[in-house]
């Protein structure tokens, strides 16, 4: 059974194919769509809030003609709060459900616990882990917005130890071809070292910038990230951010046909007033989601991934 944990589970002709699917839902008949997952339920259980994520996964079950039970708050209003493991609660829930679509506190608790799910688990978010499907919109939006996923430079901004879109970003994007990656983040908050050595050992050269601007200049492809506050772990990680906000000045370096990406959301890292620029294209991105998500629903209750 294929269970949705990591990026490192889809290659490129995956992420190809869910894109074509993602781009053909997106136009298909409303009533057409509804037959794909009729009469299937996807429970999400959610142990860190999320906005985007858990609801455009409702609703792409919905749009697919499928039905949703749902946990939200599951860390305090489950029996999680009782002591009950996550394994337990995948076989109990699994017997309710075809799918779960899971947000949690723990990486490694999620894989440790997923092999005793008895139907698909998705990773909608692992603490300072991975979001897999987080990067899989991300690729689609790229490819909307630029029509290619290789010969990119892609700056990535912000908080890049516990940002876990970044470490599922990076490790999708080390399998295209012509991939340049530039840095800038708070001292503090760099890339976890393993993440630094897999995008060493994929070939991908990592720039380091030395301010926000020199960062962005030339860039195809600009992610910027919040600092995961919730995450962080000492004092000496408390950073000022106003350096790594992007502001419209930053516009005058960065190419008319490049994009700004954040997966949201912000916290003061982009000026509202470059909103208007087409250059920006974070809410379009996070529409992206819904079809993204709509098109792995629909692969992994047909069978079709793993």
């Amino acid at each position: 059974m294929f269970h949705a944990l990591s990026i490192r589970q889809f290659d490129v002709d995956t992420t190809f194919q869910l894109i074509r699917r993602a781009e053909a839902l997106r136009t298909m008949p409303r009533d057409e769509a509804r037959a794909l997952l009729a009469g299937r339920i996807v429970a999400t259980l959610f142990y860190e809030p999320s906005t985007r994520t858990r609801l455009s996964f409702e609703a792409a079950v919905y749009r697919l003609g499928g039905q949703v039970v749902s946990a939200e708050n599951a860390r305090e209003n489950s029996s999680s709060k009782k002591g009950e493991s996550l394994a337990d609660v995948f076989r109990v829930v699994g017997c309710y459900a075809d799918a779960i679509v899971i947000r949690h506190h723990s990486a490694e608790e999620l894989d440790v616990a997923a092999p005793f799910s008895p139907v698909p688990v998705i990773n909608a978010g692992a603490g300072a882990g991975e979001h897999p499907t987080q990067a899989l919109l991300d690729a689609y939006t790229i490819w909307r917005e630029l029509g290619r996923l290789h010969d990119l430079t892609i700056a990535v901004l912000g908080d890049l130890k516990y940002g876990r879109t970044v470490h599922s970003l990076l490790r999708l994007f080390a399998k295209m071809n012509g991939i340049r990656i530039r840095v800038f983040h708070p001292e503090p908050l760099g890339l976890p070292p393993e993440l630094a050595e897999e995008m060493r050992d994929s070939g991908i050269p990592i720039e380091i910038a030395e301010d926000l601007e020199d960062a962005v200049r030339g860039a195809d492809i600009v992610y910027q990230t919040r600092i995961q506050a919730e995450r962080l772990q000492a004092e000496h990680e408390l950073c000022a951010t106003d350096d790594y906000a992007i502001r419209h000045r930053h516009l005058a370096v960065l190419p008319e046909h490049a994009r700004i990406l954040h997966p949201l959301p912000r916290v003061g890292e982009i000026d509202p007033a470059i909103d208007p620029d087409d250059r920006a294209a974070y809410f379009r991105q996070a529409e992206n989601g819904l079809y993204m998500r709509m098109a792995l629903l629909d692969h992994m209750l047909r069978g079709e991934l793993g």
